[in-house]
């Protein structure tokens, strides 16, 4: 038996699929100034899937600053757009 409720989000898991890794590197690439590494997600089904990744952050600036970030990213159903960022939470 599960300890997940119907429509919450999973656990977060280091070990991030190639359809969240895919999402995530379609999502991110309009984002400019920070680099974002991804380090664990969470998921969510939904019409589409929701994510939240854990990511270590580093500017891209001349002296560079370390930090980590929530970054939510929505992925639709296949042929109905592309994967977005909906939120970035600095922590």
């Amino acid at each position: 038996m599960s300890d997940q409720l119907l429509g919450a989000y999973s656990p977060y898991t280091c070990e991030i699929s190639k359809e969240a890794k895919e999402a995530f590197a379609q999502a991110i690439r309009v984002i400019l100034g920070v680099e974002y590494s991804p380090v664990a997600v969470s998921s969510q089904v939904v019409a589409g899937m929701n994510y939240k990744f854990f990511c270590n952050t580093k500017s891209v600036t001349l002296y560079p600053k370390n930090g980590a970030a929530i970054v939510s990213i929505y992925a639709p159903l296949p042929g109905q757009g592309s994967a977005h960022v909906t939120h970035i939470q600095s922590l």
